[in-house]
């Protein structure tokens, strides 16, 4: 028997509509993770909007302005 979840995932548009991974790095020195979600404004491109995360992350952590970018990943948040 198979029980429904109790605890409904909040839909696509509470959490917003992509979610972004974005990895930096100050090599020997400092590598920082984040992840989370993101509404690009209609019309904005891909590029737009790694922009606005990397300035959103390095705000948050100044010390990696000048960081390298490891990786970064963005997608649809659905299944």
């Amino acid at each position: 028997m198979t029980t429904p979840n109790s605890h409904a995932a909040p839909d696509a548009a509470q959490q917003g509509s992509h979610q972004w991974i974005l990895t930096l790095e100050l090599p020997g020195r400092a590598a920082a993770t984040q992840y989370g979600t993101w509404n690009p404004v209609p019309g904005s491109t891909r590029h737009d909007v790694f922009v606005a995360i990397r300035q959103h992350v390095t705000s948050r952590f100044p010390d990696l302005e000048r960081a390298t970018v490891a990786f970064f990943a963005l997608e649809p948040n659905q299944l």
